[in-house]
């Protein structure tokens, strides 16, 4: 059986339109060389991937903190309510076999951080600077280093 791989983008809520513009961006490359989307299944960054992957026909699975799958966006396949507030950002690094974060804030930097302990490849977009972040200056950047880590 040939697993699909998952790849969560990560990233805040609340963020510039230029780093959802990246992030719409970067769900979307994903989608198009045929990798799950997976995101905390909220609003800004998370939204801006699960709708890029959409509009390129891929899918969408939402890691919810709350306890309602109502609470996904517009965008999430398949929404997962864990109840979990921020602990779902475990689950979110468990299930990931790669991690791209784009922008972000300290609950980014926790699934950068469970990601890394994991041992699972993080490539970043204008997010946090730290050891073991590969660093890409763009969407198509970071899918590329994505999917060499990915093969």
């Amino acid at each position: 059986m040939d697993t699909k791989k998952f790849v969560a983008v990560i990233g805040g809520r609340q963020t510039s339109k230029a780093i959802l513009k990246e992030a719409e961006e970067v769900g979307r490359l994903l989608a198009q060389n045929g990798i799950v989307v997976l995101t905390g299944g909220l609003g800004g960054v998370m939204e801006a991937a699960s709708r890029g992957a959409k509009a390129a026909g891929g899918i969408t699975v939402g890691v919810l903190p709350q306890d309602s799958k109502e609470s996904a966006n517009d965008y999430i396949d398949i929404p997962v309510a864990t109840g979990l507030g921020i602990g779902r950002n475990v689950i979110i690094a468990r299930t990931a076999d790669a991690v791209v974060a784009v922008g972000g804030e300290y609950g980014t930097l926790s699934e950068i951080a469970f990601s890394l302990q994991m041992n699972k490849p993080v490539v970043g977009i204008n997010t946090w600077q730290i050891k073991g972040i590969i660093e890409a200056s763009d969407a198509e950047e970071a899918v590329s280093k994505i999917l060499s880590f990915l093969k």
